[in-house]
C-alpha cells in the first residue's frame, strides 16, 4: 500500500507492508525512514523525496491513511480521496450550518465532484436513485390533488374534534396513525398526507405545528421499519435479497411494537413535562366547539375518484413484487391516472411539488456517490467489519450501528445502497460453506438472514438521528418551511437523535436475543 503527496515541492512516499493477521491487518513493530534526492518532480524539478515506511498503526485509526492510500491521482498535493473527503465534509458543515439553502449547498457539492473528476457526468446520473425521486414526485402529485377535495382536512378535523382538541392526545393520536400508516405507506408518502392537515389543525387552533410534525417524523420512521414498502432502505434491501414483505413483517414487527409503545413516555418527558406543547387559543377552542367536519369537503365526485386512485397506488405497493414494478414507477402511474381522471390543470398541480426538496436529493445523491466512487465508506465500513474476527453475533450487531450512524450522516438511501455489496460479501466471507450460492438464496439462509434484519433495523432507526437521516425528516421539513414553520437542522436532530440512539440499542438486544441467544 502505497501513498504519494508533495507538500511544498518535497515528495513523499509511504509504503505499509501488510502482516498477515486472522483478525485485522496490521503493522510490524518498526519504523524506517529513508530520504531520497535522485527523485523528480512536477516538469522534471528535482524535489527531495522521503520514502516511510509507517509500522504499529492499523488503519482505522490512522485518519492520514484514509485521506491519502490508493486510487490516487496527483492533483498537485492532494488525491482523489482527499478531495472527495473534502468536498463531502465541508458540504455537509454548510447544511448543518443553515446558513445557506440546503438544496442550494447539495447540488454546489454534487457539482464539486463532477468539477474535480471524482465523479464524470455519466456516474453522476448513475448515482441519483430515480426510484426514489420518482416515488416522491408521483406522491406529491396524488396527494396535492387529493388535498383539494379537503378530505384530509375532514378526517383531521373530526380526529381533533373527538379528543376535544386536547394536544397532548392529539400529538400521540397523530403520532400513532403516522406509524400504523406508514407500514403500510411507506413513511415518505405518509408523511405527505399527514403533513399539511397537521399544519392546517395547529394553525387554526393556534398551536405551535413543530412538536406534531416532529413527532410524527420519528414516528413514521419507527412504523415504516415493520414492512418492505414502509422504508425506501427495506425496499432496497428487498429488492436485492428477494426477503418479501410477511418476512419484513414478521421480523421486524415485533420490535417495531415494542419502539413504538416506548415512543409514548419519550414524548411525554419530551413535550409535556415541559408545557411545551400549550393550550387551544379561544378562539379555536370556540371554532372546535362549532365545528363541523363534513364542511372541509369539497367535490365529492373528485373525492372518490382522488381515494380510488390512491387505494389502488397502496394497492401496487403492497403488491409491486408480484406485478413487477418498482415504487416509484407506481407512483407515477398513479399520479398519471389521477391527473387524466381529475382534469385539473398540470402547472397548478405541479407547481405543489417540493421541487427544492426534489433538488436536494438529486445533489445529495450524487455527492455521496462521490465518496462511494472512491470507496471512503467502502474502506471504513471494511475496516469495522474486519474487526468482528468472524463473529456473526459481533457482525451483525457492527452492520447495524455502522449503519444507524451512516444514515444518520447521509442520509439512509445511499447508505444502505453502498452497504448492501458488503454485507453480500461478509456474509460470504463469515459462512464461507454458503460461498457459491447466488445472492438471492444466500441472503434467505437461517443463517445468513439476520445481518440483513440488522442493516434494516440500523438504516431505518437511524434515520431519525439528524435531519438528513431519512427522506421523510427532509420532506417534512421542507413542507413546514415552505408554510413559514421553521424546525432546521438542530431543531430536529435535538428531539431525534435521543430517540434513535434508544431505538439502536433496543434493536441490538433485540437482534441477540431473538436470533442468537438461545442458538
Amino acid at each position: 500500500m502505497v501513498a504519494v503527496f508533495r507538500p511544498r515541492g518535497i515528495k513523499i512516499t509511504l509504503r505499509v507492508p501488510r502482516v498477515k493477521s486472522p483478525s485485522a491487518r496490521e503493522y510490524g513493530p518498526s519504523a524506517i525512514l529513508n530520504a531520497k534526492r535522485d527523485q523528480f518532480g512536477p516538469r522534471g524539478r528535482r524535489v527531495p523525496h522521503i520514502r516511510v515506511a509507517r509500522w504499529g498503526l492499523p488503519i482505522w485509526r490512522s485518519f492520514f491513511f484514509v485521506l491519502f492510500v490508493e486510487n490516487r491521482r496527483e492533483f498537485g498535493a492532494v488525491s482523489d480521496l482527499t478531495i472527495a473527503t473534502i468536498i463531502f465534509i465541508l458540504t455537509y458543515a454548510v447544511i448543518v450550518s443553515e446558513r445557506l439553502d440546503r438544496a442550494t449547498v447539495a447540488l454546489t457539492g454534487g457539482a464539486l465532484m463532477i468539477a474535480f473528476g471524482i465523479l464524470d457526468q455519466s456516474q453522476a446520473l448513475e448515482s441519483i436513485d430515480v426510484n426514489t425521486l420518482a416515488l416522491l414526485v408521483g406522491m406529491m402529485i396524488i396527494i396535492n390533488v387529493l388535498k383539494r377535495t379537503g378530505v384530509f382536512r375532514y378526517a383531521g378535523w373530526r380526529t381533533a374534534i373527538s379528543l376535544g382538541g386536547d394536544p397532548w392526545r392529539m400529538l400521540v393520536s397523530f403520532a400513532i396513525f403516522t406509524a400504523i400508516a406508514s407500514a403500510f405507506l411507506d413513511n415518505v408518502t405518509t408523511i405527505l398526507l399527514m403533513v399539511p392537515v397537521t399544519i392546517a389543525i395547529t394553525d387554526d387552533l393556534g398551536l405551535d405545528p413543530r412538536p406534531f410534525l416532529i413527532t410524527q417524523v420519528i414516528a413514521s420512521n419507527i412504523g415504516g421499519t415493520a414492512t418492505l414498502i414502509g422504508d425506501p432502505p427495506n425496499i432496497l434491501i428487498g429488492g436485492a435479497t428477494g426477503l418479501n414483505f410477511l418476512d419484513f413483517l414478521v421480523n421486524l414487527g415485533p420490535l417495531v411494537l415494542v419502539l413504538l409503545i416506548l415512543m409514548i413516555p419519550g414524548f411525554w418527558f419530551v413535550y409535556r413535562r415541559s408545557d411545551r406543547l400549550g393550550t387551544p387559543s379561544a378562539e379555536g377552542s370556540l371554532a372546535l366547539a362549532k365545528a363541523n367536519a363534513r364542511v372541509h369537503l369539497g367535490d365529492r365526485g373528485l373525492t372518490r375518484r382522488s381515494l380510488i386512485v390512491l387505494a389502488l397506488t397502496i394497492a401496487g405497493f403492497v403488491l409491486h413484487s408480484v406485478l413487477g414494478f418498482e415504487a416509484g414507477t407506481i407512483a407515477m402511474f398513479g399520479a398519471i391516472l389521477l391527473l387524466l381522471l381529475s382534469r385539473i390543470d398540470l402547472h397548478d398541480v405541479l407547481s405543489e411539488v417540493e421541487w427544492p426538496t426534489i433538488f436536494f436529493f438529486i445533489g445529495l445523491f450524487i455527492l455521496v456517490g462521490g465518496i462511494e466512487e472512491i470507496g471512503l465508506l467502502d474502506r471504513l465500513a471494511e475496516r469495522a467489519v474486519d474487526l468482528t474476527g468472524g463473529d456473526v453475533v459481533l457482525t451483525a450487531l457492527v452492520l447495524l450501528w455502522l449503519a444507524g450512524i451512516a444514515s444518520a450522516l447521509v442520509d439512509n438511501i445511499p447508505a444502505v445502497a453502498t452497504l448492501i455489496p458488503l454485507t453480500f460479501a461478509v456474509s460470504r466471507l463469515t459462512f464461507p460453506d454458503l460461498a457459491a450460492l447466488d445472492d438471492r438464496t444466500l441472503a434467505a439462509h437461517p443463517d445468513v438472514v439476520p445481518l440483513w434484519w440488522a442493516l434494516a433495523l440500523g438504516a431505518c432507526l437511524g434515520g431519525n438521528g439528524t435531519l438528513v437521516g431519512a427522506s421523510a425528516n427532509v420532506v417534512a421539513v421542507g413542507i413546514a418551511e415552505r408554510r413559514g414553520d421553521r424546525i432546521g437542522f438542530w431543531g430536529f436532530t435535538k428531539i431525534g437523535a435521543p430517540f434513535a440512539l434508544v431505538s439502536l440499542v433496543v434493536a441490538s438486544f433485540y437482534i441477540w436475543l431473538r436470533y442468537f441467544a438461545f442458538n
